[in-house]
């Protein structure tokens, strides 16, 4: 069988304004200050700790492993609080899911939001049935744009490379798919600060409905 791997945060959900929420209620309450919305659909990606860091950086404030720990901890006690106050799927994604699922394909979830905060949030959206398995950014011992995630979460779905997919909003996925030598399909509505048409993606999707056919035209083997 081959698998469908799905970013997550910016691919499958809509998840910037508890994500901003969160990071200006941590970065508050140390006193830093807060990021506008536009500014923080530039940093995520990279997982929590980035996230943190990116926003220190743009408040120029200066930051160590040793103060940033704290204000990891904060933040996943509070994201995890308010994992989906406003966070959902977005148009298109969950009939999508459904339909590839009755043709047979395999589906994953590969993102850098730690296994902790991931599987919540999957369940939460009533999501997790549609996936054969999830990677975390915590899952392995490196996260996208690594290829082992990527591998690691079509091994786990009980697909094969030859014939999987990778969908994402960002350089770090279209890296990571690349470095696991399988094609990538980007959406144009997610998280990145330069436009998904100019990172090289092989498709480019406006639209969950738009899916079927993009998977269809980049000639992909069919599952078994």
């Amino acid at each position: 069988m081959s698998v469908l791997v799905f970013d997550l945060d910016g691919t499958l959900v809509s998840s910037m304004e508890d994500l901003v929420a969160t990071l200006n209620a941590v970065l508050s309450k140390a006193g830093h200050g807060t990021v506008p919305q536009e500014k923080v659909s530039n940093m995520v990606g990279m997982g929590a700790k980035v996230l943190l860091q990116r926003g220190l950086d743009y408040l120029n404030v200066a930051w160590t492993d040793e103060t940033i720990a704290p204000l990891f901890d904060d933040f996943l006690e509070y994201y995890a609080a308010n994992i989906a106050v406003h966070t959902r799927p977005f148009g298109g994604v969950l009939p999508a899911l459904e339909r590839f699922r009755a043709e047979g394909w395999k589906l994953a979830v590969c993102t850098n939001k730690s296994e902790r905060l991931t599987l919540p949030l999957l369940e939460e959206l009533g999501m997790t049935q549609y996936f054969d398995a999830v990677v975390g950014g915590d899952t392995f011992s490196v996260s996208k744009p690594d290829a082992a995630p990527v591998l690691g979460a079509i091994e786990r779905a009980g697909g094969r490379t030859a014939g999987s997919i990778m969908i994402g909003d960002s350089i770090t996925d279209i890296n990571a798919a690349r470095a696991a030598g399988i094609p990538v399909i980007a959406v144009d509505f997610g998280y990145t600060p330069v436009p998904v048409t100019e990172l090289g993606p092989d498709r480019v999707i406006s639209h969950f409905d738009e899916l079927a056919d993009a998977v269809s035209a980049l000639s992909l083997a069919q599952p078994a």
